[in-house]
């Protein structure tokens, strides 16, 4: 059970930040995970009264801010009409109503899961996060980032830029609610394509490796930020890992060649939602 022993609503960014700086502190969003750990916190950061609960829409961008909800993704008619449905479509399976709207986006991708519907989905996409000692980091280079104690950053708000680009998202899953074993999602821009594959740890989709492997040989663009081997995460696993020819990958077992064959027909199917949109 998660305990804290003091509780406090900030006023400013730079109240939390410097409260932050201690590492018996936390900021905390929905608190859905959060409150399923055994972690004991001195004192919890609630960024809820910063107006970051919002989705802003100018003529280059979309501004979303670290306290939204995934609730607030899956209905927000302009984030939907311009990317034409994709965050109602990765956010719909995840639990339920009740459960996205307690969930935040900030805490979603400050997580870094490999497995996350909504780290795949804005990875297709022109996407920066805005930190507040950080400044603005695409969110390519953020999710390659270690998730270390010692991080006492504040993520403020997620960036995605209007360039124009279509962009279709899917899942392969055991249930309806569960975590995707496989997530995908392209993205078109001009004569250019953007593909972001997640996935959930060894054991779900089975040989990691061999679909990494699979997915960069289909196209060097191919982001891939999930199926790391099991016991590690994928910021460890995925600089160091060699790749292994497309042969052997088709061989490495059963568990491999099921992932493999979801990755081309769920690629396949995008991208041809996206030529036929056109």
């Amino acid at each position: 059970m998660f305990r804290a022993e003091d509780y406090v609503k900030v006023d400013s960014l730079s109240e939390a930040y410097e409260l932050c700086q201690k590492r018996s502190s936390l900021v905390v969003g929905g608190m859905v995970w959060l409150k399923m750990t055994s972690v004991t916190k001195r004192t919890i950061v609630d960024l809820s009264g910063l107006g970051l609960d919002k989705i802003e829409e100018t003529k280059e961008e979309f501004r979303i801010g670290a306290m939204c909800t995934l609730r607030q993704l899956e209905t927000d008619q302009g984030l939907n009409q311009y990317f034409g449905g994709i965050f109602k479509e990765c956010t719909r399976h995840i639990v339920g109503v009740q459960m996205r709207n307690l969930a935040t986006v900030g805490g979603s991708i400050y997580s870094r899961f490999g497995f996350s519907d909504i780290l795949t989905c804005l990875m297709a996409l022109d996407t920066y996060v805005e930190l507040y000692h950080g400044g603005m980091v695409p969110l390519e280079e953020f999710s390659k980032r270690p998730v270390r104690r010692d991080d006492r950053d504040i993520l403020v708000r997620i960036i995605i830029k209007k360039d124009g680009r279509k962009a279709a998202y899917t899942t392969q899953r055991n249930s309806e609610t569960d975590f995707p074993v496989i997530a995908c999602c392209v993205s078109r821009w001009g004569n250019d394509w953007y593909v972001a594959v997640g996935a959930r740890p060894g054991g779900g989709a089975g040989g990691a490796p061999g679909l990494a492997t699979l997915a960069k040989m289909l196209n060097p663009k191919i982001k891939v930020i999930g199926v790391e081997p099991e016991g590690m995460t994928v910021w460890r696993s995925l600089p160091g890992r060699r790749l292994i020819p497309l042969p052997m990958a088709a061989i490495r077992g059963q568990a491999d060649r099921t992932a493999a064959s979801w990755l081309l027909c769920i690629q396949g199917a995008l991208w041809r939602d996206l030529q036929e949109g056109a």
